[in-house]
């Protein structure tokens, strides 16, 4: 047993968008946590089949603890950041419609959890192809000019998003990768952890030419590579 009490809350926030064939995983993770002070928000783009239907199945579960907003947005990033303004908790978490989290992640986080801080905490994240773990993720913050970390398994404090802002709409894929590097640059402390915390369903827009084109305008904005870098590597997609 691993529990501490260290954090009056912690919030998790679920966007979705038609997402009835994986939420479920999603919601029952949550609900499964061993840590139990949590509230948990999901926020819903507008969904047209039964996603809403499967939310409202589990508000009795939850006690009190779980609310959802369905209503158009402008996309991930505006969903994400409709949910942490939203939130009440001194840690945030996210964690996609399509993801889930292990059963201790929560508790884990806490553990690391300073008070007042201005803290990242994540973890290992396992890659699915199906329901079956094919690879873990272990991308540390040390080469966040390479690469991001694990994003559904990132904890931010309140300190952090209240200090040095919100996801940049204007990244329509990698806009947590921009926050990480944004935060990272700001002397942020990040704490890994060494275990799978959540799990990723691998495929969409994710694995797009996009993303790498965003990724790469990222790392040109943050000077980890030069303008001919940049260029060169855009002719490299053709």
């Amino acid at each position: 047993k691993i529990f501490c009490m260290k954090c009056s809350k912690v919030s998790i926030i679920t966007p979705c968008l038609n997402s009835e064939k994986t939420i479920r995983d999603t919601i029952e993770s949550v609900l499964r946590q061993t840590y139990k002070n949590i509230e948990y928000i999901i926020v819903d783009g507008g969904s047209t089949d039964n996603t809403i239907s499967i939310i409202e199945e589990y508000i009795p579960l939850f006690q009190g603890r779980m609310r959802y907003v369905s209503e158009k947005d402008r996309g991930i990033y505006d969903a994400m950041n409709k949910g942490i303004k939203m939130s009440r908790g001194c840690l945030i978490g996210i964690i996609n419609s399509d993801d889930y989290y292990e059963d201790t992640a929560v508790e884990k986080v806490v553990c690391r959890y300073r008070r007042n801080s201005e803290q990242v905490i994540y973890g290992y994240l396992g890659l699915l192809l199906g329901n079956n773990r094919v690879k873990i993720q272990n991308f540390s913050h040390k080469n966040l000019n390479q690469n991001m970390i694990p994003h559904p398994t990132c904890f931010v404090t309140r300190k952090v998003y209240q200090k040095y802002g919100l996801f940049r709409r204007g990244f329509k894929i990698t806009a947590d990768y921009e926050l990480m590097v944004r935060l990272y640059e700001k002397n942020v402390e990040f704490i890994q952890i060494p275990e799978v915390l959540a799990n990723f369903r691998i495929g969409g827009m994710s694995s797009s030419n996009r993303t790498l084109i965003e990724k790469n305008t990222v790392k040109l904005l943050y000077r980890y590579i030069s303008f001919r870098e940049y260029i060169n590597l855009l002719r490299g997609m053709d």
